[in-house]
């Protein structure tokens, strides 16, 4: 019942979430030999992909601001991370993240997409769907340059924030002990961030002579499929 299992929770079903909407369709492609979607169902399947990797980068800022608290205010801990604050966190994660799939999705709806189109993936993602587009997308890549600089660089700022003045605290504790338990109350946080976030950079460190829509279906690999199957084992060791 401590903010830290709750929130933990509700990542664990972040990630439950984001690989229902990509792998069982995918696994049924393969086993069946069928690789079409209907229209509908790929503005579905894009909406919630977006909503649930938008609430897992909202949801681990949120884990870091725990963390920020736990560590650097311990005596007023329970006092901030307070069941109602704990709650409304998570609320105002899902809606923003919400917020940033609903404005994706209508944006996307208002597109014309030439007959006998072909999607270079293994779901319906964003960027393969623009390039398909016949309609003007400069909306669409406005917000996804706005949302994208939100949860690619504003939000990995906050948790590096965070975490050099957690640096900072377990610096000042005077014993090795101390210092270690501090520090290993973050390690299941830090590695579930690098997962997310390092390795997908890493992606696109693939030499530019190979195929671009390769090295975005492997991106999404990582996103979609391998990100949440890791950090259960993360946090199970960790517990």
């Amino acid at each position: 019942h401590s903010p830290m299992y709750f929130l933990l929770a509700n990542f664990s079903l972040t990630d439950l979430w984001l690989s229902s909407t990509t792998v069982p369709r995918m696994l049924v492609s393969f086993q069946i030999h069928r690789n079409t979607i209907s229209y509908a169902g790929c503005l579905a399947q894009i909406h919630f992909f977006l909503w649930f990797i938008g609430l897992d980068v909202f949801l681990l800022a949120v884990m870091a601001y725990d963390r920020l608290v736990a560590i650097c205010y311990p005596l007023h801990y329970t006092l901030v991370m307070s069941p109602r604050c704990c709650i409304l966190l998570v609320a105002m994660s899902l809606i923003l993240a919400h917020s940033y799939s609903l404005t994706h999705t209508i944006l996307l709806a208002q597109l014309s997409f030439c007959s006998d189109n072909i999607i270079p993936h293994f779901f319906c993602e964003l960027l393969p769907l623009l390039k398909l587009s016949c309609s003007n997308t400069y909306a669409n890549q406005c917000v996804l340059i706005y949302w994208g600089g939100a949860l690619t660089i504003l939000i990995p700022l906050l948790i590096i924030l965070s975490y050099v003045r957690i640096v900072a605290a377990i610096v000042r504790v005077p014993s090795a002990r101390g210092k270690w338990k501090a520090f290993s109350t973050c390690s299941s946080h830090l590695s579930a961030v690098g997962l997310f976030y390092v390795s997908a950079i890493g992606v696109y460190f693939i030499p530019s002579a190979a195929d671009s829509a390769s090295k975005d279906r492997i991106a999404a690999v990582m996103y979609a499929v391998v990100t949440p199957m890791l950090n259960p084992i993360i946090y199970t060791l960790r517990n």
